[in-house]
């Protein structure tokens, strides 16, 4: 599977690669925080986690790496 790039609002470009999908996934199953999120992923803050949860497909979140890896 290619990796999907997403332009946040501030000019950042975050690829959508193995760890990030890891991260996003770890997002998703636990109580991990925008803050967390941010920190995990290099983000300035919970306000950039937060429009990169609006702007990334929910399918990719919930993708398991497994399959990821396969493709």
């Amino acid at each position: 599977m290619d990796s999907l790039k997403v332009k946040l609002s501030t000019g950042k470009e975050i690829e959508i690669n193995e760890d990030a999908i890891r991260v996003l996934n770890k997002y998703v199953r636990t109580q991990l925080t925008l803050d967390d999120l941010s920190r995990e992923l290099g983000l300035s803050g919970w306000e950039e986690a937060y429009e990169l949860i609006k702007l990334v497909p929910s399918w990719i979140m919930w993708y398991p790496l497994s399959i990821y890896k396969r493709s």
